[in-house]
């Protein structure tokens, strides 16, 4: 058995993807590890990010596939599930070899690792759904939108690309603080991630940066109008936290 051991990022699990299929391996003998385990009687590669490698994945991805089904592949790498890289590599094998159409990658759901890759999907696009309508951007003095998150996957780049789209004259940024990692997205111009040191950005992960006058105006007056709505009397506490969970309520204004 051959192991390529990558690093937990799309580029590092497609270029490991690549190298797997560069070399003629079979599926069968290959696993894709994101740790440093070692497994026995087994040949062990690292694999460095490439960029080239990525993109060719990627397109071969989309062209076999369809958009959808790669759309699917992507959320399912950004679980934190320490399998999804085999689980999309083998999905991945699976659908090139029976030559599955667009949109029925995943048809075969009888396949554990083609159902696990399905599941991940599932999960992480229900999270990015919750998370475009539980999201709260707050201005900042600066005038910057600038929103906290802290999702169980990986899902900022899908944020970003879905704000950015609807809000393609806005300074804003989203901070995932489970990753300490920053999406920042400049008015009229290509967004971007950062993952270095926050204290470049004046943030230390604690406490914001200072809000607006009128920031803080309109959340009393926010905070105001869904306690003045509330009837005592009809208030479901477990209904909320079925239809809102509490790890969204902590970064949504109305429960601050």
């Amino acid at each position: 058995m051959r192991v390529y051991q990558c690093e937990d990022s799309l580029e590092g699990i497609f270029t490991a993807i690549f190298t797997a299929y560069e070399e003629k391996q079979n599926p069968r003998d290959t696993r894709i590890s994101l740790s440093e385990e070692l497994f026995l009687f087994a040949e062990h590669v690292s694999v460095t990010p490439h960029r080239e490698k990525t993109f060719k994945v990627m397109n071969t991805l989309k062209k076999q596939f369809g958009k959808e089904d790669y759309l699917m592949l992507c959320l399912a790498l950004s679980s934190s599930h320490e399998k999804k890289a085999q689980a999309v590599y083998q999905t991945v094998a699976a659908g090139l070899k029976a030559r599955c159409a667009r949109g029925h990658l995943f048809d075969n759901l009888a396949d554990d690792w083609v159902n696990l890759a399905f599941c991940l999907a599932r999960g992480a696009n229900n999270e990015n759904q919750h998370l475009r309508g539980f999201l709260r951007f707050q201005e900042l003095e600066n005038g910057v939108l600038f929103a906290r998150i802290g999702p169980k996957n990986n899902l900022l780049t899908f944020l970003m690309l879905h704000f950015a789209d609807r809000m393609p004259l806005e300074n804003f940024m989203i901070y995932d603080e489970a990753r300490g990692l920053f999406g920042i997205h400049p008015a009229k111009k290509q967004w971007y991630l950062v993952r270095e040191d926050v204290e470049i950005l004046g943030f230390n992960g604690t406490e914001d940066w200072g809000l607006s006058k009128k920031e803080r105006e309109y959340q009393e007056l926010f905070r105001t109008f869904c306690h003045k709505i509330a009837v005592e009397g009809r208030e479901n506490r477990k209904l909320q936290q079925n239809m809102l969970p509490l790890r969204f309520q902590e970064y949504m204004v109305e429960f601050q």
